[in-house]
């Protein structure tokens, strides 16, 4: 009998992941997660034989909280870093009003729908 699990069973929080696993879990692409390996230092999931990656359940928390500040905080890899480093004690981060300033400076679609709905709001005014 194997010792892993069927594909439909999950895993208890405290188990290693492998890559396959975490990406699946995560739905982020394993080259994704190994490109975040290469630029953030802090990320250092255990190598075994064959260069298999094997995630501990504090990795997997940094992940997620990688994947939280890049997709939904509107950081860059470079913030991200600077970010965990003051976390860590290191360089101070920067100020939640300068990271609201930088999500603002890319708008989403529905911002961008709304700033045309005023201004057409507006133009018909004046014209009417």
């Amino acid at each position: 009998m194997s010792a892993r699990p069927a594909s439909n069973e999950k895993k208890v929080p405290e188990a290693f992941r492998t890559i396959g696993e975490l990406s699946a879990e995560l739905d982020i692409p394993q080259h994704r997660l190994r490109y975040w390996e290469s630029r953030i230092t802090q990320l250092r999931p255990v190598q075994r034989a064959g260069q298999r990656r094997y995630y501990r359940p504090e990795d997997v928390a940094l992940v997620r909280r990688i994947h939280l500040l890049l997709s939904e905080e509107g950081y860059t890899i470079d913030g991200v870093r600077r970010v965990l480093d003051q976390e860590a004690g290191g360089t101070p981060a920067t100020s939640r009003t300068d990271r609201s300033a930088k999500r603002d400076a890319a708008p989403s679609a529905a911002k961008l729908r709304a700033v045309r709905a005023l201004l057409a709001k507006a133009l018909a005014d004046d014209l009417g």
